[in-house]
């Protein structure tokens, strides 16, 4: 894919993404495949996974208390259990607005280690990591953004994305769709959307403008990015993911960047 060299000219250190089929095939690659980057919260998708699998292990369930009075496991991962963005602290009524929080997804590992014994890293490694082949992935602190991996790794993740083989189908269906819909909320980076629109972990990327995917992303994409310069992105429409990894923090040079690369990338794979 000769869209995929133009991270090449990005005000960047190092660079690398691959795009991934539906198949899991990989259909085109620039830069270092194996180079460790931090994900920031990149690293929700994986720890969003893990919370997936306790709960389709019986280890949770989605609709059990977690955090705030009144929210559930099912708030948290949706970013709506009212948590302030990095503490504990009590913003909101749970289910009255979407306030992204890494707080919430620290309570959810504090909550996955209860219910199972395990450290969360670990029930992460061997729930998830471990049987996809991502050797190189790690988490090393908070599940919100503790993770450090490379682009060879994540596409094992995108493949399991498109087709999952740790989590039943619904299940992951489900996670791709809205969950508490027409929350308005701040889309870190992107300022105030009136549905800023989530699923279990999963950001959903539906109507929202300004945007990190392309102009041209299918309102089904799913994914996430991360501060430290990362992203990865699932089109279901298009048949594939994107996975791209920076050692630059974003900034104003990635919301210029980034929906342009995509849009380059999505309109090569239409021809």
């Amino acid at each position: 894919m000769q869209s995929l060299k133009h991270i090449a000219d990005w005000p960047v250190p190092n660079a690398s993404t691959a795009v991934i089929g539906k198949d899991g095939g990989l259909l085109g690659s620039h830069g270092d495949q194996d180079r460790h980057y931090a994900l920031a919260s990149v690293t929700k998708l994986l720890s969003a996974y893990a919370v997936l699998l306790a709960v389709e292990e019986g280890a949770l369930e989605l609709d059990q208390p977690a955090g705030p009075e009144g929210s559930t496991v099912r708030h948290l991962l949706a970013h709506s259990g009212g948590y302030d963005f990095g503490d504990r602290s009590v913003r909101y009524t749970p289910g009255e607005r979407r306030l992204y929080s890494n707080a919430g997804f620290e309570v959810l590992g504090e909550t996955v280690e209860h219910a199972t014994g395990m450290a969360f890293a670990d029930y992460l490694r061997d729930g998830v990591l471990l049987p996809l082949g991502m050797q190189r992935t790690s988490l090393a602190g908070s599940p919100a953004a503790g993770a450090t991996s490379t682009v060879a790794d994540l596409s094992r993740f995108a493949a399991e994305l498109q087709q999952p083989r740790l989590l039943d189908p619904s299940t992951l269906s489900e996670a791709t769709s809205v969950v508490f819909p027409g929350l308005a909320g701040v889309l870190p980076g992107f300022g105030r959307q009136k549905d800023n629109d989530w699923g279990l972990g999963f950001e959903i990327r539906n109507g929202k403008q300004p945007h990190w995917t392309g102009g041209n992303s299918s309102p089904r994409t799913f994914g996430h990015f991360g501060q430290s310069g990362t992203f990865l992105w699932v089109d279901p429409e298009a048949g594939a993911a994107c996975v791209t990894l920076t050692d630059r923090d974003f900034g104003p040079w990635a919301a210029e960047a980034w929906p342009a690369f995509t849009d380059a990338a999505l309109a090569e794979l239409a021809t």
